[in-house]
């Protein structure tokens, strides 16, 4: 049996005028009602539509996350097992974010804030806020205040070391991964709230735990970040970092120079890249390889031309790798505008 669907006619020009002025006059009495904030304007999401962002400080990360950098006004988790990059790349936004005359603020819930490895990074620790709270309450707190204080960056590091005052009261035996959890989810709603006023970018550096799975899998172990659910809810943008390999130097004493890292985008509500990943490179004590990814995402857009075992940059031939990294090491004008060209060519496929 099939039946017959009937659509409703177009609305003829008076119609269309009636249903218009009804929607104004209900646009109105909101006005009226309600605060500005909470008023429907299509228009005004129209002119927002693309994302305001604070670049990561890895060109490839910038381009894995699709809108080239960490989104203003939203909440960040950056997750992953223990020495695995996450401190450092919330340091670079950080850097990025000062590098643009913004303020930022650090939550060192773990008391372990090095500022001779920020400096090293690039980060102005003077004009960096450091705080280091006596409770999740408390670090909570102060994140929702600086928020509406129009803070640039501020990052809490980490959701694993936010302790509740119930637990510095209590036994050490207690369980206070329930209190943590509903800590975290009563925090969130309401540090949310003040987020969408602001142009603030929140990231929250998070530890694993390692979890006996009971669901569709029984007894196979899963690795689950630390604080509960709430966050993962409300963050627009997660990322999972985990280490790979060291790296060594090429003298023959082969000692240890850094890391590759491999950065996972598991959540991305501003652009289509979950899943995605980067691979980045971090020299112990220096941070992120810019002058690797520039030359990498470069020859692969032909912004950078390979010519055997060497680079022509900007009409100049470099006969290896090295120095080519040299060149653009010490031309920073002439990396910056291959960086920018190269992220142009991405970003408007």
């Amino acid at each position: 049996m099939q039946l017959d669907y009937e659509s409703d006619p177009p609305l003829d020009g008076a119609k269309a005028l009636e249903k218009e002025s009804s929607l104004n006059v209900a646009v109105s009495q909101l006005a009226s009602d309600f605060d500005r904030e909470s008023n429907l304007c299509l228009e005004r999401f129209s002119r927002t539509r693309r994302a305001s962002v604070i670049s990561t400080g890895s060109l490839k990360l910038d381009l894995a996350l699709g809108i080239g950098g960490l989104p203003k006004g939203r909440m960040v988790e950056i997750f992953g097992k223990e020495a695995s990059g996450k401190t450092t790349l919330a340091l670079h936004v950080v850097k990025e974010a000062q590098k643009n005359g913004g303020y930022c603020a650090y939550i060192d819930a773990e008391n372990a804030f090095n500022p001779s490895f920020a400096e090293a990074i690039g980060v102005d620790s003077e004009k960096l806020l450091i705080a280091q709270p006596d409770s999740a309450e408390n670090s909570l707190s102060i994140v929702n205040t600086l928020v509406g204080g129009s803070v640039a960056v501020v990052v809490v590091d980490s959701v694993a070391a936010l302790i509740p005052k119930c637990e510095m009261e209590g036994e050490i035996h207690m369980n206070s991964e329930d209190i943590q959890s509903r800590l975290m989810t009563r925090a969130l709603r309401k540090i949310q709230y003040t987020l969408c006023r602001s142009e603030s970018l929140i990231i929250f550096v998070n530890q694993v735990r390692t979890k006996l799975s009971s669901n569709q899998f029984p007894g196979i172990y899963k690795e689950v970040p630390c604080g509960g659910n709430a966050l993962g809810f409300y963050a627009a943008v997660r990322m999972r970092t985990s280490r790979r390999e060291l790296r060594y130097s090429e003298d023959q004493l082969m000692q240890a120079t850094g890391i590759a890292l491999s950065v996972q985008v598991i959540k991305n509500k501003l652009a289509p890249a979950s899943l995605k990943e980067a691979g980045i490179d971090i020299r112990f004590g220096k941070g992120i390889c810019h002058e690797s990814e520039t030359l990498e995402m470069a020859s692969s857009v032909g912004v950078v031309v390979k010519d055997g075992s060497g680079y022509w940059i900007n009409g100049v031939f470099l006969p290896g790798k090295a120095e080519a990294e040299k060149f653009l090491l010490e031309n920073a004008g002439v990396a910056d505008e291959i960086c920018n060209t190269v992220r142009n060519q991405f970003l408007q496929r």
